[in-house]
């Protein structure tokens, strides 16, 4: 029988932990608080600002919005991020991605102190996850691992293949599955040769190429486990993922849907940062 690894149940999950602890912070005059940019009218962006800002609400986190027009210059987002720096009650900055292409998006993710970079982007925290030290990590690859240890899956020794290698989501799930779950990692990519043999080969697989349905069943050794990052919309307005689920399901041995999979826990994950960020501001004890 395939296991379903229902991220919206682990999110919610974790979202009631994340309120229980806003609650203690409150309790000592502290109100966690997250600055979400917007930069321009990016109609997917803003549907995920939305969900972020909603989640925030529901856990008792402050959300500061800054929604700035297309052409707002890109000194004038370094200054924003620079007084937000400053600002002791935002404790995270988060810059929704893309931004316009006459702005730099390395310069502006580099200008967040890195103690508030809830997305974990910024290469003192890429540093520290690369070498196992504390810090804040990326949220979707975090999440992924949070779902994998949920379902109590042993990743030690095991041949973890990731397709895919963006700085959000590749790269950091496969340093994360070697560094903290001290599995065996392969990276593919587009220029990958003999992927599907790859494929054959893994225990277990990430996927996230925005390419809906590429992965298929018959690629998989039985009892694999699949993560599947990918959110892709068909002609028909149907949300799937990278995998073709259907086959994937009847080999695989524990298999993320899409949605309700990794997509839920991206954002559980930033809300754990955020307050994370604020106990690094106090001698926190629980």
């Amino acid at each position: 029988m395939t296991q379903i690894l229902d991220g919206k149940k682990i999110a919610a999950d974790i979202q009631k932990e994340v309120a229980s602890e806003v609650r203690k912070l409150k309790k000592r005059g502290m109100t966690p608080g997250l600055a979400v940019i917007l930069v321009g009218e990016n109609a997917a962006s803003q549907v995920y600002v939305k969900n972020k800002r909603r989640a925030c609400e529901a856990t008792g986190i402050q959300s500061f919005a800054f929604d700035l027009p297309e052409k707002t210059s890109e000194r004038e987002l370094l200054t924003l991020i620079e007084k937000l720096n400053r600002d002791p009650h935002v404790h995270g900055i988060l810059i929704q991605l893309p931004l316009p292409k006459h702005i730099d998006e390395n310069k502006i993710l580099m200008s967040i102190d890195p103690n508030k970079d809830v997305d974990g982007f910024h290469p003192v925290n890429a540093g520290k996850m690369l070498i196992g030290q504390e810090g804040l990590r990326p949220c979707t690859p975090s999440g992924i691992i949070h779902l994998l240890d949920c379902a109590k899956i042993d990743l030690k020794g095991k041949h973890a293949v990731v397709i895919g290698r963006s700085n959000i989501v590749g790269k950091p799930t496969g340093v994360m599955l070697l560094v903290d779950r001290h599995a065996t990692v392969t990276i593919c990519h587009s220029l990958t040769k003999n992927l599907r043999d790859h494929i054959a080969m893994a225990d277990v697989i990430v996927i996230a190429i925005g390419q809906p349905g590429f992965l298929k069943g018959d690629w998989l050794k039985r009892g694999a486990v699949v993560i599947d990052v990918g959110i892709n919309r068909t002609e028909e307005g149907k949300l799937v993922g990278d995998v073709d689920f259907e086959t994937a399901k009847k080999r695989a041995g524990a298999i993320t849907p899409v949605p309700g999979g990794v997509g839920p826990m991206t954002i559980a994950m930033l809300l754990q940062n955020v307050v994370k960020a604020a106990k690094m501001t106090i001698d926190y004890e629980p």
